[in-house]
């Protein structure tokens, strides 16, 4: 068995053993269908990383979230189920067609009242929802586009407060963020990311590689400080 498939049958394992509610529950599998009959890129995140998103909401007892990247929302999904009855979660999502399969599935998932997908390149969309001067994000969530990583970090910094959690998804990339012959954009905006979280006073953070379904990457957990 080749070392892929390894980290596949594992995660099949640990999803059949911890996480059985998931696979049969019906507005993530047609999340997920409906995403896949859209032609949207099947990068969503696992079943078991939607669950750690969900339980670090849970364990943050986050009330309002931001997630930058939607796609077929099948993670806002799992983080908007961790609100409590009037929490609020907004999601920014650059492609139209994306969000309107988002915006059905989290309906689907009777989280409409409490989800927000907002349209539009998300450096555009941050700015906008700064002044509407919102409460303080208790946890975001990253997972758009990488080349952009720290610019949506420096905005994830100023719309959280002190004990905020940040969440930036696929820091690793199969390795090539640890590879200086890499300059690939959306490798130099991850790592630009990874030195802001190392370096700046606010922020304490570490990162951890993953294998699985997904192949070899990776996310970093950040907690704003101050």
């Amino acid at each position: 068995m080749s070392e892929s498939r390894l980290w596949q049958e594992v995660d099949y394992y640990l999803t059949a053993r911890l996480l059985s509610d998931a696979l049969g529950d019906d507005a993530l599998t047609a999340a997920l269908r409906d995403s896949e009959a859209a032609g949207l890129p099947p990068i969503a995140v696992s079943p078991t990383q939607g669950k750690l998103l969900q339980l670090l909401a849970r364990v943050q007892g986050a009330r309002h979230i931001l997630e930058i990247g939607t796609l077929g929302g099948y993670s806002t999904i799992w983080l908007g189920r961790a609100l409590p009855s009037d929490g609020r979660l907004i999601s920014l999502e650059y492609d139209p067609r994306h969000a309107e399969v988002a915006t059905r599935n989290i309906a689907r998932a009777g989280l409409d009242r409490q989800v927000e997908v907002r349209v539009g390149p998300a450096l555009e969309s941050l700015p906008l929802l700064a002044d509407e001067n919102p409460p303080p994000f208790d946890l975001v969530f990253i997972d758009a586009d990488k080349a952009n990583n720290r610019h949506y970090l420096e905005w994830a910094l100023k719309l959280t407060g002190t004990g905020s959690l940040i969440v930036l998804d696929n820091v690793v990339r199969g390795g090539r963020v640890a590879d200086p012959d890499d300059t690939h954009p959306d490798v130099l905006g991850t790592r630009a990311a990874l030195d802001m979280i190392g370096s700046h006073p606010r922020l304490s953070g570490t990162a951890i590689q993953t294998v699985g379904a997904k192949g070899h990457d990776g996310f970093a957990l950040v907690r704003v400080v101050e």
